[in-house]
């Protein structure tokens, strides 16, 4: 499954998903989008800040993975959306954000079987 299609699939899998999109270390998003008729949030440099942000989290936490294993996703909460990060490989970056209640469990989960099958 290719990244458009896998966000596509993300962004129809729950009304509480309001972005999916793949970031390459540059900060470029390079598949993905928002749902449509949904008020952004972010203009598009705190969108840049957001991914420069979420790769330094995934550095940090790999600093301990030779004791805790990989990182298969980070979740973070705030008032107006819950983050959701996923590592794709050591330069892309999987990002959803979802309204505050969403099931992210099950949004995580869906994209991990998705990306072992």
């Amino acid at each position: 499954m290719d990244h458009n299609e896998l966000c596509q699939k993300v962004l129809e899998l729950d009304p509480q998903v309001r972005f999916a999109g793949v970031a390459n270390i540059k900060g470029i998003m390079i598949a993905g989008g928002q749902k449509e008729n949904i008020e952004k949030l972010l203009g598009d440099e705190d969108v840049s800040m957001s991914i420069h942000y979420a790769f330094q989290k995934r550095e940090l936490y790999t600093n301990l993975a030779y004791k805790l294993g990989h990182e298969k996703s980070s979740i973070t909460e705030f008032e107006k959306v819950t983050m959701i990060t996923l590592p794709l490989n050591s330069h892309e970056l999987f990002l959803i954000s979802t309204e505050p209640k969403a099931n992210y469990i099950k949004i995580i989960d869906f994209v991990l079987s998705k990306l072992d099958s």
